[in-house]
């Protein structure tokens, strides 16, 4: 399978998980990654869904790299517990890369199955679980050639994002969909850099990284919209059929994150205008994805509510 990615290495016996495979960029980074002799574990919420997004990637395999698909629901925290216990066994504890993609966004104001608001915490809450289950395996893989790494995945939509960690299921206030989404996104970033300090600080071999996709056609969107989005949800469908760049192109940055030359804390993106496609480099925070004070808070908040140990656990003045 031809590789569009100069910068994509041979990935032969390296093992990655991708979480949110059963389309749009997961799926493709699943076949890019598997293309290159990676061995791809693509986590799914349905099995028949998974079981076609494996065989499409199968599908495009020549003699190199394997998929296969793992039952994991972000929003249902045993469902976490239970895909990271299968992830390791299955791994015998080393993975290269963990390359958190999955998300919702823009629906309406619901719950997931521990009570989160239900974009926190599917693109947070789960994600941040699943990354501190995952890291004795990450750090196993790292602690023998080149750093493993974690690829948290954030978006353009970050920079509208305010995070009240008072309220951050909307119990006091009045939902917005787009801003938690933002609110969803900013905490993505936050918690990348948090990991990515708290790694320097105990010297592991894991990089943390974080990526986003510019305006990348895919289902995010109209999922969100299927679940029943109201009107300002509605704002983007336009601009996402004019802007976006195909999913191809949207994964560039992720895949940089995942394989290619980066440091710890890196924060990757489209280059183009205003980062909503071009190729991949150097990305802009926010100042709020910026706040180191707010990042250590989100990190504690985090632990509290999932019951999730923190790996690196936090530390004196953090």
């Amino acid at each position: 399978m031809a590789q569009p990615y100069e910068f994509l290495p041979d990935l032969t016996g390296r093992t990655i998980v991708v979480t949110g495979t059963t389309s749009g960029l997961g799926l493709a980074l699943s076949g890019a990654l598997a293309g290159a002799g990676a061995r791809v574990l693509m986590t799914v919420r349905d099995a028949d869904r998974g079981a076609a997004a494996v065989a499409q990637v199968r599908a495009g395999l020549e003699d190199r790299g394997s998929a296969e698909a793992v039952l994991l629901d972000l929003a249902d925290l045993a469902s976490v517990r239970t895909a990271a216990a299968d992830i390791r066994d299955r791994t015998e504890d080393r993975i290269d890369v963990l390359i958190n993609n999955a998300a919702v966004s823009l629906g309406p104001h619901l719950l997931t199955r521990d009570g989160f608001e239900l974009q926190i915490g599917t693109n947070h809450f789960g994600p941040a679980a699943l990354t501190w289950l995952l890291m004795p395996a990450l750090r196993a893989a790292g602690s023998t050639g080149l750093p493993s790494r974690v690829v948290t995945t954030s978006s353009l939509g970050h920079r509208t994002g305010r995070l009240d960690l008072t309220d951050l299921h909307w119990d006091r206030r009045r939902y917005a969909p787009t801003r938690a989404y933002g609110a969803s996104k900013l905490a993505n970033l936050l918690f990348a850099a948090e990991l990515d300090r708290r790694l320097r600080r105990t010297g592991d071999p894991v990089l943390s990284v974080a990526a986003h996709p510019g305006m990348t056609t895919s289902e995010l969107l109209s999922n969100g919209l299927a679940r029943g989005g109201n009107w300002s949800a509605r704002l983007f469908v336009l601009p996402e059929r004019l802007l976006s760049q195909p999913v191809a192109a949207g994964i560039a940055a992720q895949l940089l994150a995942a394989t290619g030359k980066v440091h710890g804390g890196d924060y990757l993106g489209p280059t183009g205008l205003f980062e909503i496609r071009g190729p991949a480099g150097p990305a802009r925070r926010s100042a709020a994805a910026r706040d180191s004070v707010l990042a250590g808070r989100l990190w504690q908040v985090t632990a509290d509510v999932t019951g999730v140990t923190p790996d690196p656990e936090p530390t004196t003045g953090a």
